[in-house]
């Protein structure tokens, strides 16, 4: 559970703010002025600040600026009005996480809480390099020949300050890689943030990277500082570079080349010192010659360049994985580890892993959940991880011939716009199932579904499955 330290002298907003996060399932401390954050904070650091600007005593910048003198890697949020919104900035460029405005929408705040956690929990918690890691951490494991090779080339570069290019399939662990070259680089100390190329529409994606001026376009009433800025001294992630439209990927070359940027709307030129870490799972030599991916940057990162095999190709460690994602959701749970039979990691080691250490993941996870205690055998793998009506020695049965009847039927009774309500009826369940598996967990199920939380929340409310509500503050 996280732990949340909300700052603020409004106490109808700091109550009514509080309530909600502790209903969000983290725990909750508040503090009315700066000086009280200060000590809360020397006693026992929170996994997160979140600071109005304007209190009582010393202001919110002053109190982060005290706060990073105690805990250099706790992201901090910083809460405005429009009229204090350049003190917000300010915070922003001496590394505050990011800062919103009041009143705010809670789905949108929610999501930059997940993210403030998640990046604070990259920066602190370590990524072991080890075949039997301990089961609190989080792990690149493997004792197979590409693995010992893999391990070898993150202690090569993380010194270094040469740009990276991660490549591999959906699933196989890039970000786990980019993770360990920052905790073993020189700028370990400094941010480390992620920005995943595809998950961004591309209307937002250049202003999330760059920032914004003031006017630059309809709805900018503010200047906004951009990820690469608030990574300065740092190390930024580019997560899925091979999906970045072309505009923006001759922006990020002229980043590289020249080590400066302009915010949209803006002709001050800014210099930036941040290392750039990318990953994709494309094949970029094949998007040059396709014209969907500039050449030179291609060159410009591939300085380094790293390859995670999939996990078929390394059957060997699935055993390995599959005993510490067992150990690992157990605790996770607060039940004991059944353990899994050897027929069953035989049935393991055998199938492809289309969705690699991911699919791995997940899979042990729901056998654990089904288990009842008991040991893992084959029909639980069977059933989980490769379909309910495989068996094993017997191939999966598809469910397409299922799918193929269902439509034909609904396709001869016709209707107007009939495949939206047919995919809308097959999302419904599918997030229905995914809220079911997680016992109500949000957050959970939009990791199950590789969905951001509020993209899930959007869908659960279309598909009349839960109501939000909203959150202001004057």
């Amino acid at each position: 559970m996280a732990n949340i330290l909300i700052v603020d002298d409004d106490s109808q907003l700091r109550g009514s703010f509080a309530k909600l996060l502790v209903q969000e399932g983290y725990a909750v401390d508040t503090a009315v002025t700066g000086e009280e954050a200060v000590e809360k904070i020397r006693l026992a650091a929170p996994d997160l600040m979140i600071t109005d600007v304007k209190l009582p005593g010393i202001n919110g910048i002053e109190t982060f600026k005290a706060v990073r003198q105690i805990e250099s890697k706790m992201p901090v949020i910083v809460m405005t009005a429009y009229g204090t919104t350049e003190m917000a900035i300010e915070a922003t460029k001496l590394g505050a996480f990011d800062y919103v405005l009041k009143p705010f929408e809670v789905p949108e705040m929610l999501d930059l809480i997940r993210q403030a956690l998640e990046t604070g929990r990259f920066m602190r918690s370590k990524v072991a390099l080890n075949q039997e890691p301990e089961v609190g951490k989080e792990a690149i494991i493997g004792k197979s020949s590409p693995m010992q090779d893999l391990y070898k080339a993150i202690g090569r570069a993380s010194p270094t300050d040469a740009t990276v290019l991660i490549r591999g399939e959906s699933g196989t662990g890039k970000e786990l890689v980019a993770r360990a070259i920052y905790q073993h680089s020189l700028r370990a100390d400094k941010p480390f943030l992620v920005i995943n190329c595809v998950a961004i529409p591309e209307t937002l994606l250049e202003s999330e990277l760059f920032g914004y001026e003031k006017g630059a376009f309809t709805g900018a009433v503010h200047r906004r500082i951009g990820k690469i800025e608030q990574a300065t001294g740092g190390t930024l992630f580019l997560d899925e570079i091979g999906d970045m439209p072309m505009g923006i990927q001759a922006k990020i070359l002229r980043m590289l080349q020249e080590k400066s940027i302009e915010r949209l709307g803006g002709r001050q030129t800014i210099p930036v010192d941040v290392r750039v870490v990318a990953a994709t799972n494309r094949n970029l030599e094949a998007a040059i010659e396709e014209g969907r991916f500039r050449e030179d940057l291609y060159y410009r990162l591939n300085v380094v360049s790293l390859y995670l095999p999939p996990l078929r190709e390394r059957p060997e460690d699935v055993t390995l994985l599959a005993d510490y994602f067992l150990r690992r959701f157990a605790r996770q749970m607060g039940v004991d580890n059944p353990g899994i039979t050897a027929e069953a990691l035989a049935l393991l080691t055998g199938y492809t892993w289309p969705g690699n250490v991911r699919e791995l993941a997940n899979a042990m996870e729901k056998c654990l959940i089904f288990s009842r205690g008991k040991p893992i055998g084959p029909s639980d793998v069977a059933q989980q991880v490769i379909g309910a009506d495989h068996r094993p020695g017997q191939a999966p049965a598809p469910p397409d011939e299922t799918i193929r009847s269902w439509a034909r039927q609904a396709l001869a009774l016709g209707g107007e716009n009939l495949l939206n309500e047919l995919t809308d009826h097959v999302a419904g369940l599918i997030i229905s199932e995914a809220l079911t598996m997680t016992g109500g967990n949000r957050t959970r199920a939009a990791e199950l579904l590789g969905l951001s939380r509020p993209t899930l929340l959007a869908k659960i409310d279309k598909h009349n499955l839960k109501t939000e509500t909203q959150v202001t503050s004057s």
